[in-house]
């Protein structure tokens, strides 16, 4: 009778067992069937802009020419190739040489590289604690004193020591794929990063650019003044002697003084302009701008690019570094959004424990020192006012990144259209002053023959001298313009691509 007894519990526990192995496979494959879900709309990337140009009329295939330095026509060119180093169409080998220093040894650069660096790490922590089971190791000692009375019993108190030693293993299973949405929107931050220091990057070597240029123009600039106040002076000195030989009037005197201050006084404000350039310029590099190291640049160094590309809008938003960090905190909030809306979903969480426990730690590991637990909790929430604010917050975050967006767009666009444009009315600008310089260096010419001639006195050849060089500033300032909207137009392309 024991026997059979014995036989039929024995039959019992294992129908039990077999019982509950089924239902634990059944809710496992089930489980993994949620797995491969995931809640939240999946990103899709804008629109191009559908556009076929940037200005409302039609911009010419070319710019104006001009008989002079930097004169030349340029040619706009849909489709032609960006370099990556585009700077060095500006024919400076040692601004190709500076921004190359400036790369390595600029703290902005260097600032945001870190910064990359952090995301690419964050997202790498993240992927490593949702992703995969956290296992992890314990031992612990202890001493106690249990008294039996807590249990109704009259026995002694008793002492012992209790050792543990054991594996845990937890992993949460990403039934609505929150974790999956989480993860998704730590790549996109890590490509807006990406994208942030590229045009950083970007961003440097256009102020390098301008900044060396500024530098070319500003010296240029303070020769011609100072050619112009030499003539003046003289101008002064000798209508100075007419007034002390009775030929001429005071007034002639003061008004020819008043000139001369006048140029006197704009000569501070040019070296001021240039030593503030040269400070500019050695920070954009990563120097102190007590360092002493920098180059000097004369416009006769740099080069006109004779063919500047024209990138079309719908291929613009997938060049440029700021409309594409824009789109990744975009993919970042869609992600977001649906990660919000995973927290509405059922979680399930699981956990086993394997581990040794005695009364002496020599026994660690022994014989019958086995202990074991495996755990399975599926949480659903019921009333949690906190989840659908949370998810409305995310989807208002998404309508923000869409407005920023849209905005960084309409930004880019209005600056390559700003860009173009001034590359046209700059060109004609040149041309006008082009023709000027000419005319004012005929008419010093004819001065100089008739003064040669005894037709013409020597203050009205350096009359027609310091007209001739006014004319030269403002032509050295538009042949400058025409270098910095060139680098300004590779700036707003985007740059190029390695």
């Amino acid at each position: 009778m024991g026997n059979v007894e014995g036989i039929h519990r024995h039959g019992i526990d294992r129908s039990k067992t077999d019982h509950m192995t089924v239902r634990t496979y059944t809710v496992i494959i089930f489980a993994g069937l949620l797995a491969g879900c995931t809640v939240g709309p999946d990103f899709k990337a804008p629109a191009a802009p559908d556009m076929p140009a940037y200005t409302a009329t039609p911009l010419s295939t070319q710019t104006a020419s001009a008989a002079t330095a930097f004169g030349g026509a340029q040619h706009f060119r849909i489709g032609l190739n960006v370099s990556a180093q585009w700077w060095r169409n500006l024919g400076s080998s040692k601004l190709d040489a500076l921004i190359e220093q400036a790369f390595q040894a600029s703290p902005t650069l260097a600032s945001a590289r870190a910064t990359l660096r952090q995301a690419q790490e964050i997202h790498a922590a993240q992927e490593g604690a949702m992703m995969y089971p956290q296992v992890d190791a314990g031992f612990s000692a202890q001493r106690q004193r249990f008294n039996p009375i807590v249990l109704g019993q009259d026995d002694q108190a008793r002492e012992f020591s209790l050792f543990n030693a054991g594996v845990n293993v937890n992993y949460q299973l990403d039934l609505a794929g929150g974790n999956r949405r989480a993860l998704e929107a730590l790549v996109a931050q890590t490509e807006y990063r990406r994208h942030e220091m590229e045009g950083a990057q970007l961003t440097l070597a256009g102020n390098i650019v301008t900044a060396a240029i500024t530098q070319a123009r500003l010296a240029a600039q303070i020769q011609t003044t100072e050619a112009i106040l030499r003539a003046q002076d003289e101008q002064l000195h000798i209508t100075q002697e007419r007034v002390r030989l009775g030929q001429g009037a005071p007034d002639e005197v003061l008004a020819l003084q008043t000139q001369v201050e006048q140029t006197r006084a704009g000569l501070p404000v040019l070296r001021k302009q240039n030593q503030q350039n040269e400070h500019l310029l050695a920070a954009l590099s990563g120097r102190a701008p007590g360092d002493g190291r920098l180059p000097t640049f004369t416009l006769e160094e740099f080069t006109l690019p004779s063919d500047l590309p024209l990138i079309v809008p719908s291929e613009l938003v997938r060049r440029r570094p700021d409309i594409l960090g824009a789109e990744a905190l975009l993919h970042a909030a869609n992600a977001e959004y649906g990660s919000a809306i995973a927290k509405l979903y059922p979680q399930l969480n699981l956990s086993a424990d394997l581990a040794t426990q005695t009364l002496v730690a020599g026994a660690l590991f022994g014989p019958g020192s086995a202990i074991w637990n495996v755990l399975g909790q599926l949480t659903q929430p019921l009333f949690n006012p906190a989840l659908p604010a949370e998810k409305r917050a995310a989807l208002a975050a998404f309508d923000a990144a869409a407005a920023n967006y849209q905005s960084v767009v309409l930004e880019s666009l209005c600056n390559v259209a700003d860009v173009l444009r001034a590359l046209e009315n700059d060109a004609q600008a040149l041309a006008a002053l082009a023709a000027a310089d000419a005319a004012a260096q005929g008419s010093l010419q004819s001065v100089q023959r008739q003064y040669a001639l005894g037709a013409a006195s020597y203050v009205q050849q350096l009359i027609a001298q310091q007209a001739a060089q006014q004319t030269r500033i403002n032509l050295i300032a538009a042949q400058a313009q025409r270098l910095v909207d060139s680098a300004a137009l590779y700036q707003a392309m985007g740059g190029g691509v390695s």
